[in-house]
């Protein structure tokens, strides 16, 4: 039979339900059919005439019927109808209740209004206890929504200061916070914004050590990192908790969002089992970011916290949400609990936290770079430069990132091209190779170290070092 889907703003004239199967051979019938069943939806869908409410869109599976004899489009069994009436928000809620301030009664109004959230889904909001892992671009939109919503007991952890950089999407922020602690800003914004609210700030990055102690006092953890060790170090201290973890990352026009460690379901183990080798994937501060995209993401994050808080809805367990901003699609994969995962399988072999620096690798690299004398100060460039010294000063940027800014002299081989390009330079030639901050060069020192030349050099701390220690007109990015 077809099926009809029936949306929030009308369910509660249908009994709470989402959607129904019911026979009819064209629109027209099924939407009688519909009124029959649920009589109090007959005045939301149609006139005192009989005629369909020209609020009212109706889509048969994705396509558009308005323009067509609505009433008079055939369906087969296999087809969905989608209701899509005009929404704009509810009455004023007179009533009182304990439990909840009449302040709190008139913020929280929209939400009392909803029978699926009502007072009792709102008293659960204000006993909830979410701690929000890294305030930035993820966590900026998710902790003022969840703020908002009345979450009682917002827990924040961060340590990093506001930079210039993050305003671009990070809006938590803004200009004259530049240089201040991003938690001590956080928490007044959110305390401002919500004074009913109870906000705790934990200043420290998470570690081994302390994550367990503090997740602890929470029901929900929310994963606003954007490393790999913390991710999977939240991964598996939701999982040893019980805690479920809702996940979001973002790329340049990308994002994923789930939910994870949640009982039977999968695990951030369970979808990466390993991390990518350091370097591979780029950070957000290497290959960039939409700055809109991780408020979009941050409130999928928000909306599923807000779900499992209320018990309603079917929350992301089991599956992976990915979006496409260029594309403006959203697809959805499935996920699986694999039984053999280490942390959250059958027979787990992972029963405690573990070093997730040396996991990822990054302990390793950071070793590796360190011990590298060959490194160059940016002062020791100037240097060079002043007495005339011979050299290649190679950057391995983009050539969009090359237009921002660039020091002179320096000839552009994006890093991507260098291993087809090797031919152009000379292995006898002193080469130093310069960046955005160091990351990408020394993967580039690397290779031609690899490939027979001696004389080459990374540029410590890239353009960005540059511009702080030899010449602050090159603008940073």
């Amino acid at each position: 039979m077809p099926k009809i889907l029936i949306p929030s703003a009308l369910r509660q004239y249908a009994e709470q339900q989402a959607e129904v199967e019911l026979q009819g051979a064209t629109v027209g019938e099924l939407l009688e059919e519909l009124a029959a069943k649920y009589p109090e939806l007959r005045r939301h869908l149609f006139t005192a005439e009989g005629k369909l409410r020209s609020f009212v869109n109706i889509y048969v599976n994705e396509e558009d019927i308005r323009y067509l004899q609505r009433e008079q489009t055939a369906v087969t069994a296999a087809d969905t109808i989608s209701i899509v009436p005009s929404i704009a928000g509810g009455a004023a809620v007179a009533e009182t209740a304990a439990g909840l301030s009449r302040e709190e009664i008139l913020r929280y109004s929209r939400h009392l209004i909803m029978p699926e959230v009502a007072m009792e889904g709102q008293l659960k909001l204000k006993q909830a206890r979410v701690l929000v892992v890294g305030a930035g671009g993820l966590g900026s939109p998710l902790a003022l929504y969840l703020a908002a919503a009345g979450v009682g007991r917002l827990g924040l952890v961060d340590y990093d200061v506001v930079d210039l950089t993050n305003l671009q999407r990070q809006i938590l922020y803004a200009t004259p916070d530049v240089g201040r602690k991003k938690l001590e800003v956080a928490i007044e914004r959110l305390r401002t914004l919500n004074p009913e609210i109870q906000v705790e700030g934990y200043e420290t990055a998470l570690t081994s050590e302390n994550a367990l102690e503090i997740l602890r006092d929470y029901d929900i953890v929310v994963d606003g990192t954007d490393n790999f060790p913390t991710r999977y170090l939240v991964n598996d201290a939701c999982v040893l908790l019980g805690k479920p973890n809702v996940y979001g990352s973002i790329f340049r026009f990308e994002g994923q969002a789930t939910v994870f460690a949640m009982p039977g379901g999968p695990c951030y183990r369970c979808l990466y089992p390993e991390p990518p080798p350091p370097g591979l994937v780029p950070s957000c501060a290497e290959g960039g970011v939409l700055g809109i995209l991780p408020g979009l993401i941050g409130l999928i994050q928000a909306t599923e916290t807000v779900k499992l808080i209320l018990g309603t809805g079917r929350p992301l367990v089991g599956r992976l949400v990915l979006y496409d901003a260029l594309a403006m699609r959203f697809r959805e994969l499935k996920l699986r609990r694999d039984p053999n995962c280490p942390v959250c399988g059958d027979r787990p072999t992972i029963r405690a936290l573990i070093d997730y620096e040396q996991f990822c690798g990054v302990r390793r690299e950071r070793g590796m770079q360190e011990a590298d004398d060959r490194d160059l100060e940016p002062r020791e460039l100037e240097a060079l430069m002043a007495r005339g010294e011979r050299f290649l000063l190679l950057d391995v940027r983009e050539p969009h990132e090359h237009r921002i800014c660039s020091i002179p002299g320096a000839r552009l081989i994006p890093l991507k091209e260098l291993p087809q390009r090797l031919h152009e330079l000379d292995s006898a030639e002193r080469i130093i190779v310069h960046c955005r901050s160091g990351q990408r060069s020394a993967k580039a020192v690397k290779l031609l170290r690899e490939a027979g030349f001696r004389h080459v050099q990374n540029l410590k701390g890239g353009i960005l070092a540059w511009s702080d220690q030899v010449d602050p007109s090159v603008p940073k990015y």
